[in-house]
C-alpha cells in the first residue's frame, strides 16, 4: 500500500512539475482553451486574468499605447489552430514592420467588430483598421447578435423572437466525456501537449480520415488528391445553411453586416485612419476546383451549395463595398494558388487554417499595406 501511495504521489508531483515547466516555456494562449464569461454586448469575453491574454482579454503580449494596425475579426483572425506568432496579424507585423494589435476572438462577428473598434480600437490611434470578414458565418453571427442580444435591438428591422445568441454552444450531439476533456483543455498544458500533440493527433486523425472517406460521418467528408499533396476534410452542411440567400435570416444578416461595415468605415474616416475589409473565404471555396471534379464525394451536394452560395453572396458583398467606397481585399486567389501547401489544420474536426494558411492571408494583407505606404 505504501508503494502505491508513493507511486501516486510521485506521478502527481511529476505532472505538476511538467505543468509548471510547460507554462514557463510556452505561451498558454497557444495551447489552452480560453475560459469565457457572458457579456451583454459581445456575447462572451475571455475571463479576466486568463493566462496568455492581455488585460483587454485578447491574444497579445500586452495592450500598447499606440498600434499602427488594428486587426479585428473572428477565430480566423485570432488564429485558431496556430500559435499567436503564426496568426495572420502577426505575419503582417513582421512583413510590414508595423505594430499590429489583434482584436480577434472566436465566434465574433460584425456586431463585435464594430463595438471593439469604437470602444477599444480607436484608443490605440491606428493608421489602419483591418477587418477580417469570414464568409462562412459572419452574416449569421450578425443576425444572431442583433436579434439575440437586447443591446443590438436598434439594428432590427424584422420581427424575429426568441433568437439564441449563444453561437458558442455545440450544435451537434455531445460526445461522451466532453465535459472532462473541455475542462482539461482549459486548465492543463500537459493534457493539451499530449492529447493534441503531433504524434497522438496524427494517429487519431489517420483513423478519422479513414472513417470520413468511407462516408461513415454524417457531417464530414474528405478530399484526397495525392499528386497535389491535398488531404483535406470538410464540414459543409452548416456553412451551406449560413450562406443560403433564400433564407430571410441570412439576408437580414447581410443587411446588418453591410450597415456595420459602413459605420466602421465612417468611424475610421473620422479618426483619420484607413479601413480595409479582408475577405476570408470558406475552405470549400478554396478547394472548389477539386471538389467540382469529384462528384462521387460524400456530401457533394452540400459542398456545391457552399461554393455556389458563397460566390453569390460575395458578389453582393463586393458590390456593396465598391458602391460604398470601402477598400477590400479578397484573399481567395492567393489561397487557391497555394492549395498544395497544407493550408488548413490536418484534422477532420477543425476547419480553420494552419499556420501556412494564415501565412498566405498575412502575406496578401502585407503586400496591400506595403503598397499603400
Amino acid at each position: 500500500m505504501v508503494k502505491v501511495v508513493a507511486l501516486v504521489l510521485s506521478l502527481a508531483v511529476s505532472i505538476l512539475l511538467s505543468e509548471l515547466v510547460a507554462r514557463l516555456l510556452l505561451n498558454p494562449a497557444d495551447y489552452l482553451s480560453a475560459g469565457v464569461v457572458q457579456d451583454a454586448i459581445l456575447g462572451i469575453t475571455v475571463a479576466s486574468n486568463t493566462s496568455g491574454f492581455d488585460e483587454w482579454g485578447f491574444r497579445n503580449k500586452n495592450v500598447p499605447s499606440v498600434a499602427e494596425v488594428i486587426a479585428i475579426g473572428d477565430s480566423h483572425t485570432y488564429g485558431n489552430t496556430a500559435a499567436m506568432e503564426d496568426a495572420w496579424p502577426a505575419v503582417v507585423a513582421r512583413q510590414t514592420g508595423l505594430n499590429v494589435y489583434n482584436l480577434g476572438l472566436g465566434g465574433y462577428g460584425p456586431n463585435q467588430y464594430y463595438h471593439l473598434l469604437t470602444t477599444k480600437g480607436v484608443k490605440l490611434h491606428p493608421r489602419w483598421v483591418v477587418c477580417g470578414l469570414y464568409m462562412g458565418d459572419d452574416f449569421e453571427n450578425a443576425f444572431l447578435m442583433t436579434y439575440g442580444l437586447e443591446h443590438w435591438s436598434y439594428l432590427r428591422q424584422g420581427r424575429w423572437e426568441n433568437v439564441d445568441a449563444n453561437i458558442w454552444g455545440g450544435a451537434e450531439p455531445p460526445v461522451w466525456g466532453a465535459a472532462l476533456r473541455n475542462w482539461l483543455s482549459e486548465h492543463s498544458m500537459v493534457y493539451r501537449l499530449i492529447v493534441h500533440g503531433p504524434l497522438f493527433a496524427m494517429m487519431k486523425e489517420t483513423i478519422r480520415f479513414r472513417e470520413v472517406t468511407e462516408s461513415n460521418d454524417p457531417y464530414t467528408t474528405a478530399l484526397i488528391v495525392e499528386e497535389q499533396n491535398i488531404r483535406e476534410a470538410f464540414r459543409p452542411i452548416g456553412i451551406a445553411e449560413r450562406l443560403d440567400e433564400r433564407s430571410e435570416p441570412v439576408r437580414e444578416g447581410m443587411r446588418i453586416t453591410f450597415h456595420l461595415l459602413k459605420e466602421m468605415d465612417r468611424v475610421c474616416k473620422f479618426e483619420g485612419c484607413r479601413f480595409l475589409v479582408v475577405i476570408i473565404p470558406t475552405k470549400e471555396t478554396v478547394f472548389a476546383e477539386y471538389l467540382e471534379k469529384n462528384p462521387q464525394l460524400h456530401l457533394h451536394d452540400a459542398l456545391m451549395r457552399v461554393v455556389a452560395s458563397e460566390r453569390s453572396v460575395k458578389g453582393s458583398l463586393i458590390e456593396f463595398l465598391a458602391g460604398a467606397g470601402i477598400a477590400y481585399l479578397d484573399t481567395l486567389p492567393m489561397l487557391k494558388q497555394s492549395v498544395g501547401e497544407q493550408l488548413y489544420a490536418q484534422t477532420t474536426r477543425d476547419m480553420h487554417p494552419s499556420k501556412n494558411g494564415y501565412r498566405v492571408i498575412g502575406e496578401t494583407v502585407s503586400r496591400y499595406v506595403n503598397s499603400a505606404k
